[in-house]
């Protein structure tokens, strides 16, 4: 590994993608690989925070990096192999605090940049909506990583997505790139589903990752007990399927 860890936002602006439950397995997944791992809960709904089950058994989370310039190292919580940057809602008030600060959008960028050494990956869950916060992750990032499903209107949210991307690049952080899509929710049974994945193959020109990640109520249960799926239900088919797409993307990050 390089000196400096790669930060990875997983990103869409669409919500129950899911978004938290491909930053916190993928993550787990990476780290049990033996990769110092960081994963930074950037939602005001602290999904990733309560998917871990360490909701209450903190006292700073990243309202305080953003706000009181309070370092990542002070706030990660260990669990499971990797560490986790909690977030509440708090975060929300820390975003409207934000939109008048100076330098707003590299804030989390300083903070992360800081911690870069002590890690080989930093994934991001961003909040499933365009806002200063999203910006900030983004901002942060040298890539992007989109859990999409196989439907009509995922494609809509996509060219959203793109625009986002593009948007950002251009003004504020001139590395960022698309390392790809991964297929969520992925149903084989459903004629739509491969027609969908062929059409982004065909159109939109961006890497789709080999592997998916299908079906499988175990990955719905694990947050209900804090804990991962690798936790929760180890030889299930979600934790397999994690564990293929954390190769994968170890592969593309050589």
């Amino acid at each position: 590994m390089s000196d400096l860890a790669k930060v990875i936002s997983i990103v869409n602006q669409k919500g129950g993608t899911g978004k938290t439950t491909t930053t916190t397995n993928l993550g787990v997944a990476i780290g049990k690989m033996g990769h110092k791992v960081l994963l930074i809960d950037m939602d005001a709904q602290g999904n990733m925070t309560f998917h871990f089950g360490i909701q209450d058994k903190y006292t700073k989370s990243m309202s305080h990096v953003l706000i009181d310039d309070v370092s990542l190292n002070e706030i990660a919580i260990e669990r499971e192999s990797v560490f986790i940057a909690p977030s509440d809602v708090s975060l929300a008030d820390a975003e409207v605090s934000l939109v008048n600060a100076e330098g707003r959008e590299y804030i989390l960028k300083n903070a992360i940049d800081k911690a870069r050494k002590k890690f080989d990956y930093i994934l991001i869950d961003c909040a499933p909506a365009l806002s200063i916060l999203s910006i900030n992750a983004l901002t942060a990032s040298d890539h992007i990583l989109v859990p999409l499903q196989m439907e009509v209107l995922s494609m809509q949210g996509l060219s959203q997505i793109l625009e986002t991307v593009f948007q950002v690049k251009e003004n504020l952080n001139n590395n960022l790139t698309i390392l790809g899509i991964l297929p969520v929710m992925f149903d084989t049974r459903r004629t739509i589903t491969s027609e969908i994945l062929n059409h982004i193959k065909g159109n939109f020109g961006i890497r789709v990752l080999d592997n998916n990640i299908g079906i499988d109520v175990k990955l719905v249960e694990a947050p209900s007990f804090g804990q991962s799926i690798f936790e929760y239900a180890p030889l299930s088919a979600g934790a397999m399927a994690y564990m293929r797409v954390a190769r994968e993307f170890l592969s593309l990050m050589r």
